[in-house]
């Protein structure tokens, strides 16, 4: 059992809770608890003001890099010389969404983080080496491909040019959507390699709470591979058209869907596959479509099945290519390998929570975060809270009170035993 160095510190929960609520006023969806802040749009600058505020409140020396990831740096006033150089131990997250958003995805990671620094600054509490907190662009991905694009960057895997050069599903350009909102920064990419990294996320998945566990001990990430699919085809009257000479873009889209879902059951758990979105043209009810765009989302915690998958997938594009007469082309929008967490920090955070109380379980995370991306460079883990029914990605999300606060207790205490390492 892991020894708590304060073991009486808390972090103040109503203050954290009084934060997620004013920033999930900024992009609020009428009528529900949730928001939209897409990636780089007004919002998500609203969004960025309100929490840069709160950072330099606190007197954090705050840099913004040129993809708009942004980070607050605390070196307590006393702290010793060598100690203030030294690297620090990082947490986040981001506060994008996708378009129809809960207030916990992301949100709690950063948020928590700056409630960590300023509860342990209030308790006169100085670590052993700086802290940080980040908040990094575009994880969702939702407009600009690829997701966890911020902490690609970041860490180096995808080249601050080409990211910057990304075109969107609404024709902007992410390099001047940064520019307009004023958060093309000039701090270096690759950023600051931290000592260490931990990311407190709500689950977004049904487990913990099915189990009635209040922390998750995050050991791994799946593995992700998404592709858009551009089916051509050829567009004719629905009523005079015999079935045999069609060329059926919108047919060929409904085959790949259901090919991909026979898929995830022909491979069994833990793999999952997806078609979220769909696009027909011309879209009309009497016309058959003469072009169909849709993505695929594949993921396994096991790269060697997620490629399996992925070869399955191309193959059957094939197969309903040669079937209906239409041409098919694919474009890959991410592709990364599934990844496992430092095996210390991981058993820091199971040994932390049951120190503090609370009940654990050790699981994969089916979502993709930013701190497999960390994890290229540093020690790394992450800490789960339950979700509600395993809702995400919408306004019904939510995570109890008592759970958002036992999650940013285990993040306070295991980032001040990372500062001792």
């Amino acid at each position: 059992m892991t020894e708590l160095t304060h073991p009486e510190f808390r972090i103040d929960g109503d203050r954290l809770i009084d934060r997620l609520a004013a920033l999930a006023e900024i992009g609020a969806i009428v009528d529900t608890a949730g928001s939209s802040r897409l990636a780089f749009t007004d919002a998500d600058k609203e969004g960025r003001d309100l929490v840069m505020t709160w950072m330099t409140d606190l007197g954090l020396d705050v840099t913004i890099d040129g993809i708009g990831n942004t980070v607050g740096l605390w070196r307590p006033d006393g702290m010793d010389e060598t100690a203030a150089r030294s690297a620090p131990v990082m947490t986040g997250s981001h506060i994008d969404t996708v378009r129809t958003g809960g207030r916990y995805d992301g949100n709690l990671g950063v948020l928590a983080g700056l409630e960590v620094i300023e509860s342990l600054a209030t308790a006169g509490i100085r670590p052993d080496r700086p802290l940080a907190v980040a908040f990094f662009s575009n994880e969702e991905g939702a407009r600009f491909p690829p997701d966890m694009m911020g902490s690609l960057v970041y860490v180096g895997g995808m080249g601050l040019e080409d990211a910057q050069a990304i075109t969107g599903i609404d024709g902007a350009v992410v390099g001047e959507e940064l520019d307009r909102i004023g958060y093309r920064g000039s701090a270096p990419c690759p950023g600051l390699v931290p000592h260490a990294f931990v990311e407190l996320h709500i689950e977004q998945g049904p487990v913990l709470e099915e189990q009635e566990i209040q922390i998750g001990v995050v050991e791994s990430v799946q593995g992700i591979s998404w592709t858009e699919v551009t089916i051509d085809g050829q567009s004719n009257h629905a009523g005079t058209t015999p079935m045999r000479l069609r060329h059926d873009a919108g047919y060929a889209a409904a085959r790949i869907a259901t090919f991909a879902r026979q898929l995830a059951a022909d491979l069994g758990p833990p793999q999952v596959a997806t078609v979220g979105a769909i696009d027909l043209h011309p879209n009309l009810v009497n016309v058959v479509a003469a072009r169909a765009t849709l993505t695929v989302d594949l993921r396994n915690t096991d790269d060697q099945i997620l490629q399996d998958a992925e070869a399955r997938l191309m193959a059957e594009l094939d197969a309903v290519a040669r079937a209906e007469g239409v041409e098919i082309t694919t474009r890959s929008l991410a592709r990364f390998e599934p990844v496992s967490f430092d095996p210390t920090v991981v058993d820091l955070v199971e040994h932390t929570a049951k120190a503090l109380g609370s009940t654990t379980l050790r699981l994969p995370s089916g979502a993709g975060h930013d701190a497999q991306m960390l994890a290229r460079v540093c020690p790394t883990a992450m800490i789960f809270t339950p979700s509600r029914d395993g809702i995400s990605h919408n306004p019904a999300e939510h995570t109890d009170r008592q759970d958002l606060v036992a999650g940013a207790n285990v993040l306070a205490h295991v980032m001040m035993a990372l500062t001792k390492t």
